[in-house]
């Protein structure tokens, strides 16, 4: 069992949860990796897998200390973190409603946060307060769940007015533990910044995919296939992704999304025009300007 001193965030996740495990709701790709990471930190966890399969590949992975599809695992949990898809959230079951224990704290990792607000809002009485990981991978499944996933990455919390501090210290404590950095903002500007740096290059990703399979030459399309490299697979890994997650997240994030979207189509308007027009020189400066933006935002 990994040592927890007082102050520490695992010693203040111990000590908000009393005793009580954390209970994981989905034990894909984002609630695999929570488990792995917490099991490897000794803090006990309980699961509840949807599929009998689907709870003995989780209990062959040790993604959790209890997996089961009986909702009555989730009992004793202290906190409790819905790792579903989004549409699963935008509409919680009776059935995972009624298993939820009323005392606990109830977090989720959508990528879509005001919908889900305003769903578990309506659907739930007790507390509640929503937050998104931005870490993931191209993997799906009970498989693609691995340690260290969050190491260093953000992890947006999106809260009411009436949340109490007590579970936001649980929660930071629980995310920070995991390796990651807690980001606090409002429902509404989660989505807009989403829609700019998550859910738009889904799309971009995408569309640079579609390109390339236009290409009529066969033999062209074939070597172009063969020649690519870490930038061509950099540039698309987002689009290569999960279908599903891409229309959900597009679907509830329609509106900021559009917007991201325009902005891209005007950006690449001009550097087609800049091409076109052989104004090298301006292109360049162009080039210059996205260099430090990127350094900017993502580093060297």
């Amino acid at each position: 069992m990994a040592l927890s001193c007082p102050g520490s965030p695992l010693h203040t996740l111990r000590s908000g949860l009393a005793g009580r495990p954390v209970g994981l709701v989905g034990l894909g790709l984002i609630g695999g990796s929570i488990g792995l990471d917490l099991k490897d930190r000794g803090v006990p966890t309980v699961a509840l897998a949807h599929r009998a399969r689907t709870a003995e590949r989780a209990r062959q992975r040790g993604l959790a200390d209890v997996v089961s599809t009986d909702p009555a695992v989730l009992g004793e949990a202290g906190l409790v973190v819905l790792c579903l898809p989004l549409d699963r959230l935008l509409v919680p079951t009776p059935q995972l409603l009624s298993a939820l224990p009323r005392q606990a704290l109830i977090s989720d990792v959508g990528s879509v946060k005001g919908p889900v607000l305003a769903a578990w809002q309506a659907a739930w009485s007790g507390r509640f307060i929503g937050g998104h990981p931005m870490a993931g991978t191209t993997a799906a499944g009970v498989d693609a769940g691995r340690a260290g996933l969050f190491q260093g990455r953000p992890w947006a919390l999106t809260m009411t007015e009436t949340a109490a501090s007590a579970d936001l210290q649980l929660l930071e404590a629980l995310i920070s533990v995991l390796g990651a950095r807690v980001i606090h903002c409002t429902a509404q500007d989660h989505d807009h910044a989403v829609a700019l740096v998550s859910h738009l290059p889904v799309l971009v990703s995408a569309a640079l995919l579609h390109a390339m399979a236009r290409e009529q030459n066969q033999s062209i399309r074939h070597l172009a296939e063969s020649l690519a490299s870490s930038g061509f697979a950099d540039t698309t890994r987002v689009g290569g992704g999960n279908p599903r997650l891409g229309t959900l997240m597009a679907s509830h994030n329609r509106q900021a999304l559009g917007q991201a979207l325009g902005h891209y189509r005007e950006s690449l308007d001009t550097l087609e025009g800049l091409v076109r027009e052989e104004r090298w020189d301006q292109l360049c400066a162009a080039l210059q300007q996205t260099q430090a933006l990127r350094q900017q935002i993502v580093g060297p």
